[in-house]
């Protein structure tokens, strides 16, 4: 068995399908590592300050259930992370067709980089199939309904953050 798996993204912010993964993951690797990329490129809504401690949050949220899960920022090349952490396994998740050609360019540039990575991927369950960070930031942004898409720790802690910045 493989004893430590890295599951890279921005999570910006980690929703119920990235918690899914992590969950399914955790059951497969002695220890899975949730790894915040800093992803500036990309125009992340949260810091990356403030999208560690809402995995952390998550993490602790749901302890009982996935105790052999950390979670560290870097900003890095992903190979490159996983041979300072000794990882053989990056973990991706794939929702639709596009995400397939991405990730496999993704998976294909790594193990160029480090020809000791494999990455595995998981399809998401069903009922996070359509949920997509992007879309939470949307309805975020504009004010919507989102509980439904993320942890409960990480709901409460947007809406503090949210709070903050109206007054």
């Amino acid at each position: 068995m493989n004893k430590l798996a890295i599951y890279p993204g921005t999570f910006d912010p980690l929703t119920n399908g990235h918690l899914d993964i992590i969950k399914r993951s955790s059951k497969m690797f002695q220890q899975v590592v949730v790894a915040v990329a800093n992803s500036e490129s990309k125009n992340p809504l949260y810091s990356l300050d403030q999208r560690e401690k809402m995995i952390n949050l998550a993490l602790e949220e749901h302890k009982d259930e996935i105790p052999n899960v950390s979670c560290i920022t870097f900003s890095n090349l992903l190979a490159s992370l996983a041979a300072d952490m000794k990882a053989k396994v990056i973990i991706r998740g794939l929702r639709v067709v596009s995400d397939f050609e991405y990730e496999l360019q993704m998976g294909y540039a790594n193990a160029s980089l480090n020809d000791s990575l494999d990455t595995i991927y998981f399809m998401p369950t069903l009922q996070n199939a359509f949920i997509s960070s992007s879309i939470v930031r949307s309805i975020i942004v504009h004010g919507g309904k989102f509980s439904h898409l993320v942890p409960e720790s990480i709901h409460s802690y947007i809406q503090q953050l949210h709070t903050k910045e109206s007054q």
